[in-house]
């Protein structure tokens, strides 16, 4: 089946995923939301996984002060099943952390130009309060290796960070640049590389040469 034939043929969880995107404030950059009425996911329609790919300096940074933010359990499943209930919680989580967590940029926030941790004082930039998400996704009862972080070029040709939730109807995106959750294909980035589901190596998606850390933004 191709592309355009799949994409007649929706699963009916992903249909609300048309709905109008609310532009969630300052990201890594900001950026126009996209068009409304977007259609959903096809079924299975992922993100294809390229060669090895080297970790972000400061996730790698952020691996070794908070191993267990970083560790894959291989008996979880790698793909999460979409259901209303699952679509729900991953929309509400998105909206929330993106309306608690205040954007500001590592240099501002710390001093330094990239780093990883979580938004515990409530300010943090575009990985900060991806992986915020992924905690509290974790929490809800989401196995942590179906959600993984990616690195992106956005339209403006800058570094940003989001969270891949990959599910058995495609990879769903959750950004602090819009509230709604997108299929990675309706995003407008670039896909540069993620972290891969079997251990700590990243993996490539699509050879585009990444930034040397996340943008100016926050």
């Amino acid at each position: 089946m191709s592309l355009d034939e799949g994409r007649t043929r929706l699963p009916a969880v992903l249909r609300r995923l048309g709905a109008i995107v609310l532009v969630a404030g300052l990201g890594c950059a900001t950026a126009e939301a996209p068009a409304a009425g977007t259609p959903g996911i096809v079924e299975g329609d992922s993100l294809a996984d390229g060669a090895a790919a080297r970790p972000m300096p400061a996730w790698t940074a952020f691996c070794r002060i908070d191993p267990a933010s970083c560790r894959v359990d291989p008996s979880q499943p790698r793909l999460v099943a979409l259901t209303d209930r699952v679509l729900e919680t991953i929309r509400a989580v998105n909206t929330a952390v993106n309306a608690r967590i205040v954007a500001v940029t590592d240099q501002d926030h710390w001093g330094v130009s990239d780093r990883w941790d979580y938004p515990r004082d409530g300010r943090g930039d575009c990985e900060d309060i991806q992986i915020e998400k992924r905690r509290e996704l974790a929490a809800s009862g989401l196995p942590e290796r179906a959600m993984r972080m990616a690195m992106v070029i956005n339209p403006e040709g800058e570094g940003h960070a989001v969270l891949l939730v990959r599910t058995d109807a495609g990879d769903l995106v959750l950004d602090n640049r819009v509230d709604a959750v997108l299929p990675w294909y309706r995003t407008g980035y670039t896909w540069v590389k993620r972290e891969g589901d079997g251990g700590r190596d990243w993996v490539s998606l699509g050879g585009v040469r990444a930034p040397v850390e996340t943008a100016a933004g926050p």
